[in-house]
């Protein structure tokens, strides 16, 4: 079977995005190559975001992930953006798009944080049911 590509979207690649790329890979990686990416960039992945994938789930992003452009990332058949209106340039291919909608947590508090995390698990792993079917 084939994978197929898919990208998590958002404004600086630095919290929501690296979050559901960090899940997709853990629950996923055998149905898609997976990928995050923004339209402008942080220096870093959100110390926070960081610091809870790790209580959580025992991932240390930071040691397999950085802050991507668009232009850093393969072209993907599917796009799915985190709700911080990004809108992307005109890419040179085709994809399915879809918007979560989340919040960003960034300056709030662990709970908020682990509220926006909790949602971005559920989806993501509705997205692999939706790719075990297909």
């Amino acid at each position: 079977m084939k994978k197929k590509k898919v990208a998590f979207l958002c404004v600086h690649n630095s919290c929501r995005s690296q979050i559901a790329e960090a899940l997709m890979k853990k629950y996923g990686s055998h149905l898609a190559e997976v990928y995050s990416a923004g339209t402008a960039l942080k220096s870093q992945i959100n110390p926070d975001a960081v610091r809870l994938m790790k209580v959580l789930y025992g991932i240390d992003m930071e040691e397999s992930q950085t802050p991507k452009l668009l232009t850093d990332i393969p072209a993907v058949e599917q796009v799915i953006t985190m709700g911080c209106n990004v809108t992307c340039p005109s890419l040179p291919y085709q994809y399915d798009t879809e918007d979560w909608g989340l919040d960003d947590p960034t300056g709030k508090s662990d709970q908020a944080f682990i509220a926006i995390i909790s949602e971005i698990d559920e989806r993501v792993r509705k997205l692999i049911q939706q790719l075990e079917q297909s």
